[in-house]
Formats: structure tokens, sequence, C-alpha cells
């Protein structure tokens, strides 16, 4: 290529309309990685369809005309009085041990379910944080009491908190969402804590500071949103768990009451029946299964997704990739030229 031609193409390039250089906030760069992780957005998919499924339960229970706690004797039990299988008698997942339909319920017990989850987790993050950002700002006397209560919560053993509270008070669903509530925040609590006493010292809090700035203000505007990508996570990774511990409290008959379903009490049921009707043991099971992993497997991906490391990483995984096509064309390029220009080896 000329001289000439490569200034007038320079002259083009000065001569051609300007474009606006748009930059990606953290969040946009985090969304663009989550959803090049094919296992979260499955995750994803997952959760969304769950959740769907959990408010369109009434619906669907109109639709096959089989209300939750309605016991269906004649179609719902065979001659001896056990479960009927899947598709019987319009029993799309089955039935239970009186009858009832199988599939309804498993739907209504997510709405349980999920609505533990979703609750417990959301009121352990505020206080969590609250909590962690007090502890770590202020530290001195009020970071030593928060952060020897917070070690104290952690220590307990609280499957025993939950059996004396279903004792004292009965096993209900106002005794799951305190028991799980008041559990929760210690571990968030903690890593807020702890990032806080590293984000404090940074320059642009003491810039705030000499700017008059209170200290609310700087824990609530300052700091806490640098504190939102692990608090995501771990909020990701703590609704299974309360998922879990709502289906082992009722699966011993101290959380969710039957006629009331509840995947735990679901199973709990089941055990008489686990050798005659597979079916009433597998699907709540799998349910169960199902929405734990999809909400482990996201909060997976969150993690990785707000990780600035992953963003190398997968670049360095498609260079390493382009350099390992280009040198496997390479070598079938070389070889078939040698094979070409080089003699065939003489036969013995």
């Amino acid at each position: 290529m000329s001289i000439s031609e490569l200034e007038f193409q320079a002259a083009s390039v000065e001569g051609g309309p300007e474009q606006a250089v748009e930059g990606r906030s953290q969040w946009q760069l985090t969304w663009r990685r989550l959803r090049s992780d094919k296992v979260a957005v499955i995750a994803m998919i997952t959760i969304v369809v769950m959740v769907g499924l959990a408010i369109a339960a009434p619906a669907l229970a109109s639709l096959v005309h089989h209300p939750p706690n309605i016991a269906y004797p004649n179609t719902g039990e065979n001659a001896v009085g056990n479960p009927v299988g899947p598709g019987t008698n319009g029993f799309w997942l089955g039935t239970d041990d009186t009858g009832r339909d199988l599939m309804v319920r498993i739907l209504y017990g997510a709405r349980i379910s999920l609505f533990v989850g979703v609750l417990t987790t959301a009121i352990g993050t505020v206080a969590g944080v609250a909590v962690g950002l007090i502890a770590g700002y202020f530290g001195g006397v009020i970071d030593a009491v928060l952060a020897r209560f917070t070690d104290a919560v952690l220590a307990f053993p609280y499957v025993v908190l939950a059996l004396a509270l279903a004792i004292i008070y009965g096993p209900s669903l106002t005794v799951i969402l305190a028991v799980i509530s008041f559990f929760a925040w210690a571990g968030i609590a903690r890593i807020v804590r702890g990032q806080t006493l590293s984000l404090k010292e940074k320059e642009y809090i003491e810039a705030a500071r000499s700017l008059g700035a209170g200290p609310f203000r700087i824990m609530f505007i300052d700091i806490l949103p640098n504190l939102l990508a692990p608090v995501l996570v771990l909020a990701t990774l703590y609704i299974p768990a309360a998922v879990v511990f709502e289906a082992t409290l009722s699966f011993l008959g101290l959380g969710i009451q039957p006629p009331t379903a509840s995947w735990g009490n679901i199973l709990a049921g089941a055990q008489p029946f686990y050798q005659v009707a597979w079916w009433y043991v597998v699907f709540p099971a799998l349910a169960l299964l199902i929405t734990t992993l999809a909400f482990n497997l996201l909060g997976d991906g969150i993690r990785d997704a707000m990780d600035p490391a992953t963003e190398r990483l997968l670049a360095g995984r498609r260079r390493r990739g382009g350099r390992t096509g280009k040198s496997a064309a390479t070598d079938t390029t070389g070889t078939a030229r040698d094979s070409v220009t080089r003699p065939p080896a003489a036969l013995g």
C-alpha cells in the first residue's frame, strides 16, 4: 500500500462522523457476563418457571377441578386404598395417601416454600447489612458488642431453638419465619462488617468526611453501593437454604401443618408408601431438588459475573481457543504440504 493511499484512508476517517463512546456500568457488565453463562441462564429460567407455577397454582387447580385439600377416595385410591399413579382418573402426577391431587399440592407447597425463602432472606439481608455497617464503621465498643453477638448467633444450634419454639408456641408458619429470619442475618452481617472495615479507610471516604458528610450518609450512600455485589450473592444462596430448612421442619412435624401443603409434610406423608407409590416420593423431592439447585447455580453465576477477573478469564479462553484453531490449521496445512513435497518412505 502506497503512502498516498494511507493518507487518503486517514483523511476519510478524520472526516467521518464522530461516534460517541458509550461506557458501561458495573451492572451492565455483570448482566453481559451473566447472559454468557449458560448454566446461570438455565437456572434463572427454571426459577422463573417455578415462581410462575406457584403463582398460577389456583388457576391450575381450577383447570383440573381438584382443590388442594379435597380428597377423592373413589377415584384417587385403588382397590386396596393406595394412591393411584400418574395419569390415572385425571390426576396428572397421581395422588397422595388420602386421594388428593399430588400435582396441585406440590404447586401449593411451592407457594409456601418460595414465600418463606424470599421473605426470610429479605429480612435477614436488611438486618445483616444494617448490623454489619454499624459495627464496621463505628468500631470500638459497638463493634465488639455486635461482633460477639453475631458470633453467638452463628454458634447457636438453630434446630434446637426451632424445636423449643415449636414445643412452646406450637408449630406454625410464624415460628418458621421467626427462626429462619433470626439466623439468616448473622452470616451477612459478618461479611458486611469485614468489607466496611476495609472501605472506610479509602480516600473517597476521607474526602466525604472532610466535606462534612455525616456517618449515616457515608454508610448508606458511599459504602453500601460497594457492598451490593457480595450481599446479592449471599442473598441468592440463602434462599435455597431457607427453603430446605422449612422443608426439614415441616418433614419433622414442626413446620407447616396438614392439611396445608408443604414439600416437607408431603414427603413426611409419603414415607409409608415409597414401595407402592414411587411418585408420591419422587415428584415433591424432585421439585425441592430442582428449586434449590437452580438458586445455588444462579448464585454461583452471579458471583462469577460480578468478579472483574471473569472477563479477563473469558477473554483469555477466547484467545487461547483462537490460537489453538490457528495452530491446528497451520499443522494441517504443513502436514499436507510435507506429504506433497516429501517422497514416500521406501517399502521394506
